[in-house]
């Protein structure tokens, strides 16, 4: 598989995997891999599609997280990430690595915001414990079975 084909499954991946495996590191220097809503999944969050649509040249991952979270606090001190989104049954994975970054404004906010998060966050969007991470990748690594493809973004 070259490049330009890995870029492309890697994207179409990103659409239809339930989970996105965020990974931080720790303050003792070791992962932290815990699974979260992929935000970009057509059929679990179609309402945002318009926000990526834009984003599909810099793979844009973003995440509604707990302020309070260990995340955060991670993030914070390192913000050296990965998101790992896979298709086990067919043995395919795509790793996006970057630097995240805790968003301030409210714009991103309101965006993500589904009225169901309301279980999460009682306050609503303005909620203190409500972040949103972004993370446009650096790195990529996108494989199928037995072939992969290692990638710039």
């Amino acid at each position: 598989m070259n490049e330009a084909e890995a870029k492309i499954l890697g994207r179409q991946l990103m659409e239809v995997s339930e989970m996105a495996y965020l990974t931080t590191v720790q303050p003792d220097g070791y992962p932290n891999t815990r699974a979260l809503w992929n935000l970009r999944n057509r059929r679990m969050f179609g309402r945002l599609w318009p926000l990526f649509k834009e984003h599909k040249e810099d793979y844009l991952i973003l995440f509604g997280i707990n302020t309070s979270s260990n995340k955060i606090t991670h993030i914070r001190a390192n913000p050296k990430v990965s998101v790992y989104y896979c298709d086990p049954g067919d043995y395919r994975g795509l790793t996006l690595s970057g630097d995240a970054k805790i968003e301030e404004g409210m714009e991103l906010k309101e965006a993500l915001w589904d009225p169901d998060w309301a279980f999460y966050y009682p306050r609503g969007i303005g909620d203190p414990d409500f972040s949103v991470i972004s993370l446009k990748p650096k790195k990529a690594k996108y494989y199928h079975k037995l072939e992969g493809c290692d990638f710039e973004i």
